[in-house]
C-alpha cells in the first residue's frame, strides 16, 4: 500500500487550521551565535546556531509542555525538511531560506557568516518553522515536535525513523520521468507552472539587483557632491551658509539608501522563498512520475506473466523465449511439471493483480492528496505575492515621496545656495 496511506492521516487533508500546533504555541528564532569546532573531517571550521524558543500560545489555559530550547546548525533544519519530503512527498514542503547569498546587489555581502545575512536567515528560519508548525499534516509529526523541544537526541531519533532508506535515489527519479510511458497531463502542467514561476520570479530578482545597484551608485554620487559643496562653504564667505546648508542635505540623501536597500531586501526575501518553493513543487512532480512509472511496470509484469500462462495452457509460443528453444531440444516436459508450473504461475498472477491494484490506488490516493496541497498552495502564492509586491509598490512611492519632500525642502531653503546667488 501507499506509504503515505499507511499513515494515521483524516480523509479530509485539509482540515482547519485550528487543529494545527501553531495554534497551542508560539515558535521564535529568537537569536544567533557564532561557534566554532570540528567538522565530520575533524577540521576546525566556523559556523552558525541558532536557538529555538516555543512557549504556549494561551499561558492561561495552559497547553502542550515546551521542554527545552535547542540550539540548532542550519544542517540540521537541511536534515529536518529533507526527512518530511521523505515522509510526507504529497506535500509541497516549505523551503528554507537560502544557504548563500544570490541575487545579491554589488555592496550586500556573500559570505553567510555576515551579520546582515545571518539575521536575515534566522527570519527565514523560524518562517519556515512557523510554515511547518501552520500545516495541518505536518505539524503533528512527532520528529517535528522534538526539533523544537528536545536539545539532545533528536539526530538520533530523525535517523532511527529510516527514512533515508525510503528516500528515492535521483537515478531512480531520473529514469522514471524517462521512460514513464503515460505521463499525467495535470501533472506536465503543474512542472510547466513551476518552470514559468521559477523563471518569472528569477528574472524579477535579477532585475532587483540590478537596479539596486545603479541606485545604489545614484545615491552615492550625491555623497560626493557633498563633500564639494561643504569644501566650497570654506572658500566662499557669502554663499558658505547656503553651500554648507546644500552639502548637509546631499549627505543625508546619500545615506538614505542604505535602509532603502535594506528594506527592499526583505521583499527580496518574500520573492525568493517563493523561487525556493518552485523545487519543492517539482518533488510532487517527481514522485507523482516514479510511482506511475512503478504502476506502469507491474501492469507490464502482470501481461507478461498472463502471456506465459496461456503459452503454458495452450502450448503455443508466440515469442522466441529460452524455455521454449530447451522444450524442443530436450523433449516436452511431464503432466506433472505442468500442473506444477501453471500453479505457481497463478499464484504469481494473482500477487501481480493485486500489486497493480495497490499501486492503482496508491497512484490515486497521491493524486487526490497532493492536489489538494498544491491547490492550497496556489491560493497561498496568490494572496502572499499580491500582499508583498503592493507593499513594495507602497515603500517605492513612499520613498519617493520623502526624497522629493527633502530636496524640496533643501531647495525651498532661504539660506541654500540657489537663494542665495
Amino acid at each position: 500500500m501507499c506509504q503515505v496511506c499507511a499513515r494515521d492521516i483524516t480523509d479530509t487533508f485539509m482540515v482547519e487550521r485550528e487543529t494545527a500546533l501553531l495554534k497551542k504555541i508560539d515558535i521564535n528564532v529568537a537569536e544567533s551565535e557564532k561557534r566554532s569546532g570540528k567538522n565530520t573531517v575533524n577540521m576546525q571550521e566556523t559556523y552558525t546556531v541558532y536557538l529555538i524558543e516555543i512557549r504556549p500560545a494561551n499561558a492561561a489555559e495552559g497547553g502542550l509542555p515546551v521542554g527545552d530550547s535547542p540550539w540548532r546548525r542550519y544542517s540540521e533544519f537541511e536534515l529536518l525538511r529533507t526527512y518530511l519530503l521523505v515522509t510526507y512527498p504529497f506535500v509541497v514542503i516549505p523551503p528554507l531560506p537560502e544557504k548563500r547569498a544570490e541575487f545579491v546587489w554589488h555592496k550586500l555581502s556573500a559570505d553567510n557568516l555576515d551579520p546582515d545575512f545571518v539575521e536575515r536567515r534566522r527570519l527565514g528560519l523560524e518562517n519556515f518553522l512557523i510554515r511547518v508548525a501552520s500545516h495541518s499534516v505536518l505539524s503533528k509529526d512527532k520528529i517535528f515536535y522534538q526539533f523544537l523541544t528536545e536539545e539532545k537526541g533528536w539526530r538520533e531519533a530523525v535517523l532511527e525513523t529510516g527514512f533515508q532508506d525510503k528516500a528515492d535515489s535521483r537515478l531512480k527519479s531520473l529514469s522514471a520521468t524517462l521512460r514513464v510511458k503515460n505521463p499525467d497531463k495535470s501533472f506536465t502542467d503543474l512542472k510547466q507552472y513551476s518552470d514559468e514561476l521559477n523563471s518569472a520570479i528569477s528574472h524579477l530578482l535579477r532585475v532587483r539587483a540590478k537596479v539596486a545597484d545603479r541606485m545604489y551608485g545614484v545615491y552615492k554620487v550625491h555623497g560626493n557632491y557633498g563633500r564639494i559643496f561643504s569644501e566650497w562653504s570654506a572658500i566662499e564667505k557669502e554663499m558658505g551658509d547656503g553651500l554648507q546648508s546644500a552639502g548637509h542635505h546631499m549627505d543625508t540623501h546619500s545615506a538614505s539608501v542604505d535602509d532603502i536597500l535594506e528594506e527592499e531586501e526583505h521583499y527580496a526575501d518574500q520573492l525568493k522563498e517563493y523561487l525556493f518553493y518552485t523545487d519543492a513543487l517539482r518533488s510532487v512532480c517527481r514522485k507523482h512520475e516514479l510511482i506511475q512509472y512503478e504502476l506502469e511496470m507491474a501492469v507490464l509484469d502482470l501481461a507478461s506473466k498472463k502471456q506465459q500462462r496461456e503459452e503454458l495452457t495452450t502450448g503455443a509460443v508466440r515469442v522466441f523465449s529460452l524455455k521454449g528453444m530447451s522444450s524442443k531440444l530436450f523433449g516436452q516436459e511431464s503432466p506433472e511439471q505442468r500442473e506444477s508450473r501453471l500453479a505457481a504461475l497463478q499464484q504469481s498472477i494473482q500477487a501481480s493483480e493485486d500489486a497493480v491494484l495497490d499501486k492503482n490506488q496508491e497512484c490515486r490516493e497521491f493524486m487526490r492528496m497532493s492536489w489538494e496541497e498544491v491547490k492550497r498552495f496556489k491560493e497561498q502564492k496568490d494572496r502572499e505575492l499580491r500582499e508583498a509586491l503592493i507593499s513594495y509598490a507602497i515603500m517605492q512611492i513612499s520613498m519617493c515621496k520623502k526624497v522629493g519632500d527633502n530636496m524640496g525642502t533643501a531647495t525651498c531653503d532661504p539660506h541654500h545656495v540657489t537663494r542665495t546667488m
